[in-house]
């Protein structure tokens, strides 16, 4: 199947606003909107932390590399999870199919966005914090990029603007 790489990406630790923008810029554009977190939830027909729970991380993450690698759009904005670039086949998949943009927030900023990480489904290993979290997964966001997009000091609509400029033609 020969697919168009006509789709928008967005990666970003949790709390970055890849959904709410999401959303939005695919209305601005006319697109579809997939999240690739409700397609997880839809296929296991649990909750990502019910997963998590039942399958631990890696469990969970190897769920989230095959739902993200088979994930079949056009024209569409694909907000993913934030774990979703420990899946090597997920994200070659993705940078195939789309432009792969990442939300930038520095350290601060997203630890006063997060508040409590357990509730969020958010994927920490045991003994693993925020912090170590971040440093692992920043590193990663920044391999798969086609565009950065540093979120500081920045409302959605500033945001928007700045990731509708990046995007190719």
């Amino acid at each position: 199947m020969n697919m168009e790489k006509n789709n928008i990406v967005l990666i970003g630790m949790p709390g970055v606003g890849k959904s709410t923008i999401g959303v939005i810029l695919a209305k601005e554009l006319g697109y579809q909107f997939v999240d690739s977190d409700l397609l997880i939830q839809k296929r296991e027909r649990k909750l990502l932390r019910q997963i998590i729970a039942r399958d631990g991380v890696d469990g969970f993450i190897a769920i989230e590399n095959e739902v993200n690698a088979s994930i079949r759009a056009e024209n569409s904005v694909i907000a993913t999870g934030g774990s979703v670039v420990y899946g090597k086949e997920a994200m070659e998949h993705l940078k195939k199919i789309g432009t792969v943009v990442y939300l930038k927030l520095n350290y601060k900023s997203l630890e006063k966005r997060l508040g409590n990480l357990k509730g969020r489904g958010v994927v920490l290993r045991p003994g693993q914090d925020l912090r170590a979290l971040y440093e692992e997964r920043t590193v990663l966001y920044e391999k798969y990029a086609d565009v950065v997009v540093d979120e500081e000091n920045k409302d959605i609509e500033t945001t928007l603007q700045t990731i509708l400029e990046c995007l190719p033609r």
